[in-house]
């Protein structure tokens, strides 16, 4: 309707009687009530719905921006635990690698001491069996010493074909082995 009347203005041509026109179309008073209640419903809005839902906006804005501090907060935790738990297991790291080393470093020890013992065993049978094989050579050489003297005064019995007492042949055969021992 309000098209209407600008285009019935338009085609009179008039400025003056146009404004006239207009305002007999147009109800003043309807337009005054209007922007009353709109001005009223606008208060009431601001009191109401605006100031409220403003007051929870920044309640929210709030809540959020605390929540952002409280995740930053945890975030820079974290990365402390972390840092923390790398330290740890650098350190671990280490105490199992300085295990390792001290444990070949012990078994090279413990091999030498076993080396050094086999060895000091193995010359200690070598001479115990060279001790052993003097001390039966010994045996041997009196066995076949006796055995010679025995012979000895046998065969000397019988050529002399008389008999000396056993003790002075006994005393002249040591006493020839004897030199014939020297004299090698």
């Amino acid at each position: 309707m309000f098209l209407d009347t600008f285009a019935l203005l338009a085609a009179d041509g008039g400025a003056t009687s146009g404004m006239a026109q207009l305002n007999k179309n147009l109800n003043l008073g309807d337009i005054i009530v209007t922007v009353s209640f709109f001005i009223i419903l606008m208060l009431l809005l601001k009191k109401y719905a605006w100031g409220p839902l403003m007051g929870i906006m920044d309640q929210r804005a709030q809540m959020i921006s605390n929540e952002i501090e409280a995740a930053e907060k945890s975030r820079l935790e974290s990365q402390q635990l972390l840092e923390e738990q790398r330290r740890l297991l650098k350190e671990a790291s280490d105490n199992a690698l300085a295990i390792v080393e001290n444990a070949r470093t012990q078994s090279e020890i413990q091999s030498n001491e076993l080396m050094n013992t086999a060895r000091a065993e193995v010359k200690r049978m070598k001479e115990a069996g060279l001790l052993e094989i003097a001390t039966e050579k010994e045996k041997a050489v009196a066995a076949v010493r006796e055995e010679f003297v025995s012979l000895s005064i046998l065969a000397a019995s019988k050529v002399l074909g008389k008999e000396i007492s056993e003790e002075d042949n006994r005393a002249l055969i040591e006493e020839t082995i004897v030199k014939a021992g020297e004299g090698r």
